[in-house]
């Protein structure tokens, strides 16, 4: 990518207009990202250690759902964290609005459900 010097003198400005942001902001960014894919390798040994290690609940397939849930949540995660942190990039460089995610709200509410479930499951499990 080639660079020039801003007309103010500070900095450098990519061929797009964009500029080389403090360094702060870009490491900034790099972890959330690194957040982002923590949580998806997370959601994917809960997903082994639920079909593996939980004994069966009294529903049928029920730890086969939980785990397939888990995994789907991981690769969705492990999928849109790069074009986010891309696009939070570009923001950054513009000087223009950070980018918002709609992964946050089905993350938390896919997280919800998996735990209501697993409530369901264990209460119902009890009772059998």
């Amino acid at each position: 990518m080639r660079r020039r010097r801003t007309e103010d003198g500070r900095g450098t400005a990519d061929e797009h207009g964009g500029t080389e942001p403090d360094y702060r902001f870009t490491l900034a960014n790099e972890r959330t990202f690194l957040a982002w894919i923590r949580t998806a390798v997370s959601l994917l040994a809960a997903a082994v250690a639920v079909r593996q290690l939980v004994p069966p609940f009294s529903v049928p397939y029920a730890r086969e759902i939980l785990a397939v849930v888990c995994a789907l949540l991981a690769f969705v995660i492990a999928v849109r964290a790069y074009p986010h942190w891309r696009r939070a990039q570009w923001a950054i460089r513009r000087g223009g609005p950070l980018p918002g995610s709609r992964l946050l709200p089905v993350l938390a509410a896919t997280l919800a459900a998996v735990a209501a479930f697993t409530t369901v499951l264990v209460w119902v499990g009890d009772a059998a």
